[in-house]
């Protein structure tokens, strides 16, 4: 009681707004108002809220405003989820031996026709809460700090969404959703949003990683992941830093498709530490390295290379 006001919009208890939550997830339902509707008339709807034959059903519009006020203003639905996982944990039904992690694609509520070029930048008129919001994680390495490639389109009412062809049809806008799964029985142990974009993924599976270990004791001996999660800076992470074995698709595009020699083609010599070409000439290195210190350049000769005949 000491909680609720006795003046002013009746109040409405948290939990009621949780459980149409539930219900709007699980039923596919985006529309407050649509929800609303829902739950007013459906019986089992009204029979999960503990509304009873005679509730009242709060109005759309302070679900919104809560939905966009409290509940984004505080961990609350984290604090949800975490309470089930514990529950599942406290049952045995996460074994915490092997992790599985991937990312799905969220189409975002913007206009695909309305995006603007990026390197253009949003327009200098551009307001409103979508705006605001992308200028909070501009320097977040899971939004704006991901990459520092410019996309090739912004939505200007979502800033934050990031235009992605990933499906291999139509472009959209779309963020990732990121999860954690325990492979014993599926259980979702963590889960994280980014930007759609594979960098961000990176981030967002060793963010979860940690935060299982740091809440709830699970440290996972392996870790299943396509290729994605394979690249040489990840793998370290995972191998080096936290012991994890990665049953991960490594991610390698040296592969090459226009007629040039791939990287598979050149041989390495470990005790003299030069590569030899497909036509048998010699390349070697200064030691250069590129790339933040990440690549070492092996180069030939160009008298060797003007007279190849594999040219």
């Amino acid at each position: 009681a000491p909680f609720y006001s006795s003046i002013g919009r009746p109040s409405i208890d948290p939990e009621l707004m949780i459980r149409m939550l539930l219900i709007g997830y699980c039923f596919g339902i985006r529309s407050e108002r649509r929800l609303c509707d829902e739950v007013h008339l459906n019986l089992a709807y009204r029979w999960f809220c503990r509304l009873g034959l005679d509730g009242a059903v709060p109005d759309h519009s302070t679900f919104s405003k809560n939905r966009h006020g409290r509940f984004r203003q505080s961990d609350l639905f984290r604090r949800v989820f975490e309470s089930v996982l514990r529950r599942c944990i406290e049952e045995r039904l996460v074994g915490g031996e092997g992790f599985a992690v991937d990312a799905s694609l969220i189409k975002a509520d913007a206009n695909r026709q309305k995006g603007i070029e990026g390197d253009k930048g949003l327009p200098p008129e551009a307001a409103g809460r979508a705006i605001d919001e992308y200028l909070v994680v501009l320097d977040d390495a899971a939004f704006g700090a991901a990459t520092e490639v410019t996309p090739k389109f912004v939505s200007p009412s979502d800033p934050a969404a990031r235009w992605t062809g990933a499906h291999g049809g139509q472009a959209f806008f779309a963020y990732s959703t990121n999860y954690l799964v325990d492979i014993e029985n599926a259980i979702i142990v963590d889960v994280e949003a980014t930007t759609a974009i594979r960098q961000a993924e990176v981030l967002a599976a060793k963010r979860m990683i940690e935060r299982s270990l740091e809440r709830f004791d699970l440290y996972p001996s392996r870790l299943l992941g396509d290729s994605g999660y394979g690249s040489a800076e990840m793998l370290a992470w995972l191998v080096y830093e936290h012991g994890i074995e990665p049953h991960v698709t490594v991610f390698d595009k040296s592969a090459r498709k226009d007629g040039i020699f791939s990287r598979d083609d050149f041989t390495y010599d470990h005790a003299g530490d030069i590569y030899r070409c497909p036509g048998d000439k010699v390349l070697t290195t200064t030691g250069t390295l590129v790339n933040d210190g990440a690549t070492m350049l092996y180069l030939a000769s160009k008298r060797d290379c003007d007279r190849c005949a594999l040219k």
